[in-house]
């Protein structure tokens, strides 16, 4: 009995982790659609990776300089 629970338990946290993502990603899909924005946290992604890249590039330039 206490494996069933534990299998029922595991099996519900996992079914409400996949729909909060399914919800998630069709409100960004809509919000899409209908503002043509992106939304606030993939614009902020897209900044970070940015940087990152940026950062990245700068500083693989200034190695090069120092050699």
């Amino acid at each position: 009995m206490v494996t069933d629970f534990g299998n029922s338990l595991i099996i519900l946290v996992i079914l409400y982790f996949v729909i909060r993502w399914a919800i998630k990603d069709g409100i960004k899909e809509a919000y899409k659609d209908i503002t043509g924005k992106k939304p606030k946290d993939e614009q902020d992604f897209e900044d970070i990776r940015k940087m990152y890249e940026f950062s990245k590039k700068h500083m693989n330039n200034n190695d090069k300089e120092e050699l």
